[in-house]
């Protein structure tokens, strides 16, 4: 009798594993291929070649590009280089892309650079703020640009409990920020189990010197993060789920959820049209691809640009798409008059004409 207990929780166990392996499968997008959709002025950028995890856009056109992530089982065309903030003007009659500078006394050979945001104060001194990751860990750098020395000084690193997996950050002071936490738990363990289990711990933090506080939860693996224009409201990519969620924004800085967009791709990084309100997303069409790398059959690539977001029937427009032939997982996409910068995880960047 205790024998076929025990094989019957085995079973049971077993067909558990399973039925989870495969909705892993099914979150991941694991089974799907993109067609082309191709953009006919378009050429990979100089001097970016081991990604471009974000890109933010200033309004006179400089724009900053997080490079060099890297993640323990993540695929790195650079592993033993450290990570760097790059700059490219727009405003170029050919723009090519810069290192910049940083200050010293900050730690630049364990630099890892994920989600970046900028902040014009009422002074027009220029933040730019940087989710880190030294040796694997979770910070937040807050940065003086100095454009006349194309430098960043470093003024502030930020760590905190409620903070432990960080992805992607939107600025709202020169030290506030919302940001979001891709997983509940730092070990990476503990982050495959959540991510296998489905557990939709993960999370976003509004974060002040004086207050600290989750703000909305519930996610699968929230991701990127942006604010409309007006500032009225907060857009959340959950990257497995394949939503956007939009966040009304309190004075209080509490979000309540007004609505989601559910879309057929893994949705990583969203960059917001200033002029437009339009929503421009890096893709991940087949996540299996990207985690699991083959050169031989790399991951694609997507754009979306999503307009009217808030209207009962947004449009959604897939504005660039490439089977990894050119481009291998797109993380961002940018717009600023009529240019089109396309970031990836760990690969290359694209500068378009659109």
């Amino acid at each position: 009798m205790g024998r076929l207990v025990a094989v019957g929780l085995l079973g049971i166990a077993l067909a558990l594993l399973g039925e989870r392996l495969l909705a892993l499968r099914n979150r991941l997008k694991a089974s799907r291929e993109v067609e082309s959709v191709d953009l006919p002025n378009c050429h990979l950028i100089k001097g970016i070649e081991a990604g471009s995890e974000d890109i933010d856009i200033l309004p006179n056109g400089l724009a900053f590009f997080s490079a060099g992530l890297k993640f323990p089982g993540l695929h790195s065309f650079a592993p033993d280089k450290p990570g760097g903030i790059l700059m490219m003007d727009l405003k170029e009659e050919k723009p090519r892309a810069r290192e910049l500078r940083i200050s010293r006394g900050f730690d630049l050979a364990s630099f890892n650079p994920h989600g970046i945001s900028t902040f014009i104060d009422n002074d027009d001194t220029v933040y730019l703020f940087v989710v880190n990751h030294p040796e694997f860990k979770n910070t937040v750098e807050i940065f003086k640009f100095e454009e006349a020395e194309n430098s960043l000084l470093h003024l502030k690193t930020v760590k905190h409990e409620l903070l432990p997996s960080v992805n992607d950050i939107t600025a709202v002071g020169p030290a506030h920020f919302y940001a979001t936490n891709d997983h509940y738990f730092s070990d990476p363990f503990l982050k495959y189990l959540e991510t296998y289990l489905n557990l939709h711990w993960a999370n976003v933090v509004y974060y002040s010197p004086n207050e600290v506080k989750v703000v909305a939860e519930g996610f699968d693996s929230a991701n990127g993060i942006n604010i409309s224009p007006d500032n009225k409201y907060i857009y959340v990519a959950d990257v497995l789920a394949h939503e956007i969620h939009v966040l009304e924004k309190h004075p209080n800085m509490n979000l309540t959820q007004l609505k989601v967009l559910e879309l057929d791709t893994l949705v990583d990084n969203l960059s917001i049209d200033p002029s437009s309100g339009d929503i421009w997303v890096g893709c991940h069409p087949n996540g299996q691809k990207l985690f699991v790398y083959d050169a031989n059959n790399p991951p694609s690539s997507e754009v979306l640009r999503i307009q009217n977001i808030l209207s009962e029937k947004p449009t959604v427009t897939t504005v660039y798409a490439n089977n990894g032939s050119v481009l291998q997982g797109s993380s961002v996409a940018s717009v600023y008059d009529g240019k089109l910068l396309i970031g990836t995880l760990y690969h290359r960047a694209l500068y378009c004409e659109l």
